[in-house]
């Protein structure tokens, strides 16, 4: 293989993972994500500080960005062979963009949906399997860092017990044990007892009636 190759495939994967859309998004709505909430500029800060819509936004530009730098080693003027290699380097190169973003002064997020997103082209048997994970993990125990520590897990096991080149499944395991310890803080505060819980919100209950306004209310029902 071509170090042509090699070098486009590297760049033009951390060039992508690098773009900083849950930033970018926060600016839109004139927040600094970095200094808002928890500080972390991937989808679920973005969502406890901005709401559900700009939240899931940013989740699907992440995986986005992580499937699309796995994903065009696969068209036809790249060599067969040897595409493979290709789509693990730029995963792993989107995932460390992600990570430590060159747009803004090389912070970023713990880089699970962009991991996500190339797993689910690269892998997507255990991608699903991971996927399915997160979301039981997370209705259960209401913990996005549960769930995504968990579905990490799993994708690792599931690399391995599937018929997967070595390869892959190593690579599968370096990036969700790099996402694993990203979550270090998250895992401290879970141990803690500490770490935020996505509660659902449930209705506000009627205001009472005022004294003044249930007065209003009795002279309106003797109105002829």
């Amino acid at each position: 293989m071509s170090n042509f190759w090699i070098t486009v495939t590297a760049l033009a994967g951390y060039l992508l993972g690098a773009l900083p859309f849950g930033y970018l998004v926060a600016k839109a709505h004139g927040v600094d994500i970095f200094k808002a909430g928890s500080g972390n500029p991937g989808a679920t800060n973005v969502k406890r500080v901005l709401g559900a819509k700009a939240g899931n936004t940013v989740l699907v530009l992440d995986m986005l960005k992580g499937a699309a730098a796995t994903a065009w080693p696969l068209l036809p003027f790249v060599d067969e062979e040897r595409k493979i290699v290709l789509q693990l380097i730029g995963v792993v190169a989107a995932v460390i963009g992600h990570a430590f973003s060159v747009f803004t002064r090389f912070k970023g997020g713990k880089s699970v949906a962009t991991a996500a997103g190339g797993l689910f082209v690269l892998i997507p048997l255990a991608g699903a399997i991971a996927g399915a994970t997160w979301v039981v993990a997370f209705y259960a125990f209401r913990y996005v860092s549960l769930a995504s520590i968990l579905a990490a897990i799993a994708i690792i096991a599931a690399s391995w017990l599937l018929p997967y080149h070595v390869a892959v499944a190593v690579i599968t395991t370096v990036l969700a044990t790099f996402v694993i310890v990203r979550h270090h803080e998250n895992i401290r505060r879970l141990l803690n007892g500490t770490e935020n819980r996505f509660v659902k919100k449930s209705a506000a209950p009627a205001p009472m009636p005022t004294a003044a306004g249930a007065a209003d209310a009795d002279a309106k029902k003797s109105t002829p």
